[in-house]
């Protein structure tokens, strides 16, 4: 891949609606700690992912801004072509493209019709090959090559998917026994960049109370109970807000040497990359305690 997104990244959900400055602030600050990426997504409401690309590039300096992700079906396969390219020439090097399918909760309230995810995505991505992006400057023709992308991916199929039509993958509530697995289907060569969420809770019932916070809405989404289910995790363990084996499995809790082990897991099982997720009672709280914190170990 061409655009460097370093080691360690951070995801964070609360930069889709934090306002311009602040999500820029928030940017920077990261970037001063020594994370080298900063993801975040878009959803229904939230802030439009390439927009909002424009204004974190504008206010930081180096981080890299990966889009985690583009919904597909936010806009047309041109669209996300020539937004990309528009993004990476304002800020080179600093913007990598996630695609993502999204979810029926998410997609139906558009006016589409969600389905067949991974054959969906598989024309989506048909359709932005060779699209041109005309560049105003003389003499310069126009760029037609494929641009840099990443896919969420959280099964086999769409990991395959990955493998054979896209630069790497962006798996999401994912443990490092899955990362292997990912790592095996996807083979060498290709960006393997996992999410991993954390607390800096050392009281076990606290830490647990605020992870079932943390999943209670990915429970009820279909896509993620069939990822848990193919990582492992039976019918109980997600049911009821979540057995304490997945909360544990899925989110790093504890000092912060316990998560940055976590992390190290994940890197050794195979990933390229691996982007933390500070969580709390509040999704929207950004967490810069919890970042700056981990950092010293993180981002030496």
């Amino acid at each position: 891949m061409q655009t460097d997104i370093g080691r360690i990244g951070v995801f964070s959900v609360p930069l889709e609606v934090l306002p311009r400055k602040e999500g820029a602030a928030f940017a920077r600050r990261l970037e001063e700690l020594g994370y080298t990426a900063v993801w975040t997504g878009e959803g229904l409401g939230t802030r439009e992912i390439f927009t909002n690309a424009m204004g974190v590039l504008a206010g930081s300096e180096r981080i890299v801004f990966c889009a985690g992700i583009a919904n597909v079906w936010g806009r047309d396969a041109v669209t996300t072509v020539t937004s990309t390219r528009t993004v990476q020439e304002s800020y080179p090097g600093r913007f990598l493209l996630g695609l993502g399918i999204s979810h029926r909760e998410q997609v139906d309230p558009r006016g589409h019709v969600y389905g067949r995810p991974v054959e969906t995505m598989r024309r989506y991505l048909a359709d932005m090959d060779g699209v041109p992006f005309v560049s105003p400057l003389p003499g310069e023709a126009a760029m037609t090559s494929p641009v840099e992308r990443v896919l969420a991916a959280l099964r086999p199929p769409m990991v395959r998917l990955c493998k054979e039509a896209a630069d790497g993958a962006h798996p999401y509530m994912t443990t490092p026994e899955a990362t292997a697995r990912q790592r095996e289907l996807l083979g060498p060569g290709k960006l393997l960049a996992p999410e991993q969420a954390f607390l800096l809770e050392t009281d076990a019932a606290e830490a647990r109370r605020v992870g079932r916070v943390y999943l209670e809405w990915y429970l009820g989404v279909e896509n993620f109970r069939k990822s848990l289910l193919w990582q492992g995790f039976t019918e109980e363990d997600v049911a009821n807000g979540g057995s304490d084996r997945l909360v544990d499995a899925i989110v790093a809790w504890g000092d912060e040497e316990a998560v940055a082990a976590r992390v190290q897991a994940h890197l050794d099982a195979g990933a390229d990359h691996v982007s933390v997720q500070a969580i709390s009672d509040d999704p929207l709280e950004p967490g810069l305690p919890a970042y700056e914190r981990l950092a010293r170990l993180l981002c030496r």
